[in-house]
């Protein structure tokens, strides 16, 4: 076996690791159902989907439903949380709630997207290499678990805390990053579909404020989610608090930002205007503009 061919397989064997060690943390302190922690069933539930829905993309050879097949993941590990447990406490239903609101919006914008655009540029050097699409279906259930990581904790606790009030700021936090990211990806949306703006980068709205404010709205999102949940953690489960620190890193370190940025350099890195643009506006964190 090639070097490249093997590297995936070791990066998958790492994604699990690192998976079993967030179930065992997420676990303490958890309900179980059937004999098995419930956050450890929706961690297996993650998995189950992401492989599940890999084998007919990689006989079609195709990425449409990868972003659609993440979305339904977080709607179902939600419920399976919510269910399995079955006390219906106040806390876990307002954060299955706001994660499967997040998940079906988002959802069906990027599902939408891929399907007027024909596809998703990020994937067409990997669909045809069975090890390294099998690895990014195999991430995004990690992608999953761990952003959901903190709210699946509180959801599956066997010692619930009572809603208090910094739940209520939470929900506001979700309410804001929930807005920022909305807004941000209509506006794009938009731009793009006016024939006028072909081939040119958008700089309006809320992102003139930052290159890439929808990212940031996500991260706001899991921050509400990881505040909420915060007074229902004990123990090892506090480890999932890690939640928005993920996001953050994987935004902006490993996908989305970089990859969008070097897009950007490759198409208008000669503009003037982009130049300007790059050099006025904030990679992430939102600021007006100057």
């Amino acid at each position: 076996m090639r070097k490249a061919d093997f590297q995936p397989f070791v990066a998958i064997a790492g994604v699990l690791v690192v998976a079993v060690l967030a179930a065992l943390a997420g676990s303490q302190h958890g309900e179980s159902f059937g004999g098995i922690r419930v956050f450890a069933l929706c961690a297996i539930t993650a998995f189950a989907i992401q492989w599940l829905a890999f084998i007919p993309a990689y006989i079609a050879r195709t990425e449409r439903f990868f972003d659609l097949t993440g979305s339904i993941t977080y709607i179902t590990v939600a419920v399976v949380g919510v269910v399995a447990v079955g006390n219906w406490e106040p806390r876990s239903l307002i954060i299955a709630g706001l994660i499967i609101a997040w998940a079906v919006r988002l959802g069906s914008f990027l599902f939408l997207r891929v399907l007027r655009s024909g596809g998703d540029r990020r994937f067409d050097s990997i669909k045809r290499h069975f090890p390294t699409f099998l690895m990014t279906w195999t991430l995004q259930g990690l992608w999953v678990l761990l952003t959901a990581g903190a709210g699946l904790a509180a959801i599956t606790t066997r010692k619930p805390a009572s809603l208090e009030w910094i739940a209520f700021v939470g929900i506001a936090v979700w309410a804001v990053g929930f807005a920022i990211e909305a807004v941000a990806d209509g506006q794009k949306r938009a731009f793009r579909n006016d024939p006028a703006n072909r081939d040119r980068f958008i700089r309006s709205g809320l992102w003139a404020w930052s290159r890439h404010p929808n990212y940031f709205g996500e991260m706001v999102i899991w921050v509400g989610i990881a505040v909420i949940a915060g007074p229902a953690l004990s123990g090892w489960q506090w480890a999932t608090m890690v939640s928005p620190v993920f996001v953050v890193l994987l935004l902006t370190r490993i996908s989305g930002v970089p990859m969008l940025e070097r897009q950007a350099g490759r198409r208008w890195g000669d503009d003037p205007d982009y130049r300007e643009y790059r050099s006025k506006t904030p990679v992430f964190i939102p600021r007006p503009p100057r």
